[in-house]
């Protein structure tokens, strides 16, 4: 029901979209409008930390709990992210006030934690857990101010500032932990314009939070639930001493304020949490730098080929050019198949998969159907179009099977359903074991698993063998010279044609293009962070598949010249070269950007960065192999062979 609910909002989103050209993105959902008075319901989504990458549902922690507690049906996104979403005790009504009240039903009765309950606090709070709420779908966040290096005068003036997601549990302070146990909700409505006679209406726009940590004896509480804060500079922060049993009451208060925000804009609090000056000129600088290698590489390949095409078909200097080297002698060794043909048709067709995939998942979220408030939408739509794409994963693989003279399709086609995602599903299953063994609510439950082992065999494998009876069946791709029966002897190779030189020299373009992409990307999973900038990743992408593109063919056409016709596997292997970047770039990020130090959260990190690499190096090698297959049956078709 979830996966419908899912396809509905994208319809919605669609129809937005055509009738609004004011909004950045298309929200997920339609707006909810509250009367005053209205319970606006507060849920918990997760506590994640960027230290451990292991997120936990809200009641693992001893928090007050409500009398029933429900969780909200999920969709497989949601449930992939590790979000448990569940009601909470919180009773806060649209736009009234609340300036203190106590959480649990027993004001008099303070909440008493046991000495393990009080060790896991602490054990999280050393930890940097935050906490994520949720009111009307918008995340809660901190606010943040701080001044920047501006001028002295200005200082007084402006501050900057910036939000984080969620709020921490706690704080450290020398070897003793404290516990945010007061939540201050600060909650921004929109007054909608109504006719005269009829009741105001109010959307929610903005959810943010101050977390205080305030001793028991400082919270004066009475039998109505009913609390008085202290005075900000009296007050002492609430200890939880992780050796013994610790006694505080969780608190929190209500403060609503009209806001000139407009719904359809309530996520750019959110999304414009990082420097989007810096993104600008990282994509043109790539762009500008991008093209004009691009160009230089164009004009050097296209003038060199024409020459050499002109020389090849001079009628009186055939003899002459017969000694010479050059491509046009390994015309009869060129497309003899390589070894191993169905592995090699078998990781190109997963390939054309993730091509596919890909161009679709991003061309989507650019016009907004995938926002950040349809929340695991981006997830969802991902797994079920790599299971859909499978059909043209199947046809491209199985005709070039047959191109490379293969025979036995069965076996070829369940090697094209089953190598990669197999690779992937084993990696995933072992990580999540050792996530089952930490009770992390990030590990993916039994039924989620036995579903998406149903969709691998009961959608993908099917539309693969479709894709490849037909892909086998059609005309293979047409060779424009033939082979000869005895195979060529391959002169030495320089050291620089060496395939590892090759992957180092071939990755460096398509990476430089994407590095910076490549950072907001890496901050978005592992820091928890909002991503949101979907044009500039189909600019981004497409600047790859065209480096990419022009790299293999220029890797190929050296080969060539130096008389080595065995292309096939190399090109796939040194197109995709920027992967190798990619790793390295890893563990650069994993080195100074994370502080990751327990054995399983870096375990997490490399099994997970292992697989981005693996699909990164399919998709960039399959995309400079089938320009490095055209480029070698045009030249070859442009020279007279005898």
């Amino acid at each position: 029901f979830s996966f419908l609910q899912e396809r509905l909002r994208y319809v919605l989103g669609l129809l937005v979209l055509l009738h609004s050209t004011d909004s950045f993105y298309v929200p997920g959902v339609a707006p909810i409008n509250f009367h005053r008075n209205d319970p606006v319901e507060i849920k918990a989504v997760k506590l994640t930390s960027s230290r451990t990458q292991l997120p936990y549902e809200y009641y693992s922690l001893p928090f007050c709990q409500p009398s029933k507690i429900t969780y909200k049906a999920e969709n497989l996104g949601e449930v992939l992210r590790g979000d448990r979403i569940v009601n909470t005790p919180f009773q806060v009504s649209m736009n009234v006030e609340k300036k203190c009240e106590v959480l649990c039903n027993f004001p008099n009765k303070p909440v008493t934690l046991t000495v393990e309950q009080s060790k896991l606090i602490a054990e999280r709070i050393r930890e940097d857990y935050y906490v994520h709420l949720i009111a009307d779908n918008l995340p809660v966040a901190t606010r943040l101010e701080f001044y920047s290096n501006r001028e002295e005068e200005e200082k007084k003036k402006e501050k900057d500032v910036q939000f984080e997601h969620g709020y921490r549990l706690g704080f450290m302070d020398g070897n003793k932990f404290y516990l945010h146990n007061h939540l201050s909700f600060i909650l921004y409505y929109h007054r909608e314009d109504v006719e005269e006679s009829q009741e105001h209406t109010y959307r929610v726009v903005r959810f943010e939070v101050i977390p205080q940590s305030i001793k028991l004896e400082d919270l004066k509480a009475d039998e109505k639930s009913m609390c008085t804060l202290p005075e900000a500079t009296g007050s002492a922060p609430q200890e939880i001493d992780p050796t013994k049993e610790n006694q505080l009451l969780f608190t929190y208060s209500v403060h609503w304020e009209e806001s000139d925000i407009k719904w359809a804009s309530r996520w750019d609090t959110y999304l414009t949490m990082s420097d989007v000056q810096i993104h600008w000129f990282s994509i043109i600088n790539s762009v500008v730098v991008v093209f004009f290698l691009s160009g230089i590489l164009s004009m050097i390949i296209i003038r060199t080929l024409r020459k050499d095409i002109a020389n090849y078909n001079k009628e009186d200097d055939i003899e002459d050019t017969m000694e010479e080297s050059g491509w046009k002698l390994v015309h009869g060794d060129v497309f003899r198949p390589p070894q191993y043909p169905m592995i090699l048709s078998s990781l190109l067709g997963s390939g054309i998969q993730l091509f596919c995939m890909i161009l679709i998942v991003i061309f989507v979220a650019m016009l907004g159907m995938l926002s950040p408030s349809s929340r695991g939408a981006l997830m969802t739509t991902a797994c079920f179009l790599f299971m859909f794409m499978g059909v043209f994963g199947g046809f491209f693989a199985g005709r070039l099977y047959r191109t490379l003279k293969g025979h036995r399709w069965k076996k070829g086609a369940f090697c094209t359903a089953t190598l990669y995602p197999g690779v992937v599903f084993g990696i995933c299953f072992v990580l999540n074991c050792f996530i089952w063994g930490k009770h992390s609510s990030g590990a993916v439950p039994f039924p989620t698993m036995v579903a998406l082992l149903c969709m691998w065999f009961g959608i993908s494998l099917p539309l693969v063998y479709l894709g490849y009876y037909f892909g086998f069946r059609k005309q293979p791709y047409d060779n424009p010279v033939r082979t000869n029966q005895i195979p060529r002897q391959i002169p030495e190779q320089r050291w620089y044609m060496n395939k590892f030189v090759g992957i180092l020299m071939a990755g460096i373009l398509p990476f430089g293009a994407m590095f910076i992409e490549l950072f907001f990307i890496f901050s978005a999973i592992w820091e928890n962070q909002f991503y949101y900038l979907f044009g500039f990743l189909f600019l981004v992408f497409i600047i790859l598949v065209v480096s990419c593109s022009q790299i293999s063919i220029v890797m190929v056409y050296f080969q060539l010249c130096a008389e080595d016709y065995r292309w096939w596997w190399r090109t796939f292997l040194v197109s995709g070269g920027s992967a190798f970047y990619v790793l390295i770039y890893a563990v650069f990020y994993f080195v100074n950007k994370l502080d990751i130090v327990e054995f399983i959260p870096s375990l997490l990190y490399f099994g997970y960065t292992a697989l981005m690499v693996l699909s990164f190096w399919l998709l960039t090698g399959t995309i400079g192999f089938y320009a490095a297959y055209m480029f070698v049956r045009k030249i070859y078709a442009a020279v007279k062979i005898d």
